[in-house]
C-alpha cells in the first residue's frame, strides 16, 4: 500500500474479529515500533505483549473503553523509560500504520487509572505507559483502496488546512 494512502486511510477500529494473529503479523507490528527514530537513538521503550487472561482484564479496567481491549487479538503497552513523548508517538504511529498496512485494525486507548495500570503490567514507579494498543482483524473488513487518498482526506473529520498550516 502507499504510504500516503496508508496515513490518510487508517481509521481507528474498535470491534475485532475473533481469533489471533499470525506470529509473524504480530512480530512485523512490533518490529515497526523497534524501528521508529527517536532521540539521540536512545530507543526509550519496551513494547509489552499483555497475553495472561487475568492481565488483559486489568489493563481493560484500567482504560476508558474496556471493549476495546477485551476485543482484540493482541494487546501491546507502550512502555517509557525515560526519553521524550515523541519518541513514544512515532513507535505507536509506526506499529499502527504497519497494522493498517496489513489489513490489521488497531486503536490506541487512553489510560484512565494508571495505578491500576502499573499493578496489572507490574511495572515500577519509574515507568510510564505511554500508550496501550490494541490490534485484530476488524469485525467489518475495510478496503482502504476503494477511495483514492484525496477521497479519503476529503471524507475526513479534520480541520481545513489552512487553519492548521501556517507559513512565516
Amino acid at each position: 500500500m502507499d504510504a500516503y494512502l496508508a496515513i490518510v486511510s487508517r481509521r481507528e477500529v474498535r470491534e475485532y474479529a475473533a481469533g489471533p494473529l499470525e506470529p509473524e503479523t504480530e512480530r512485523q507490528i512490533l518490529d515497526a515500533g523497534r524501528m521508529a527514530g527517536s532521540a539521540k537513538n536512545r530507543q526509550p521503550w519496551t513494547f509489552l505483549v499483555v497475553r495472561d487472561d487475568r492481565a488483559i482484564e486489568a489493563v481493560a479496567e484500567s482504560v476508558f473503553e474496556p471493549t476495546n481491549v477485551r476485543g482484540a487479538a493482541f494487546l501491546v503497552a507502550v512502555v517509557m523509560h525515560g526519553g521524550a513523548g515523541i519518541d513514544a508517538g512515532r513507535a505507536v504511529q509506526n506499529m499502527l500504520l504497519a497494522a493498517h498496512a496489513q489489513g490489521i485494525g488497531s486503536c490506541p486507548n487512553g489510560i484512565s487509572d494508571r495505578v491500576g495500570l502499573h499493578r496489572a503490567l507490574r511495572l515500577g514507579e519509574e515507568d510510564t505507559v505511554a500508550a496501550v494498543l490494541t490490534f485484530g482483524r476488524p469485525a467489518k473488513p475495510r478496503d482502504p483502496a476503494r477511495r483514492s487518498a484525496q477521497e479519503w482526506v476529503g471524507r475526513a473529520n479534520r480541520k481545513p488546512y489552512d487553519d492548521v498550516v501556517r507559513e512565516l
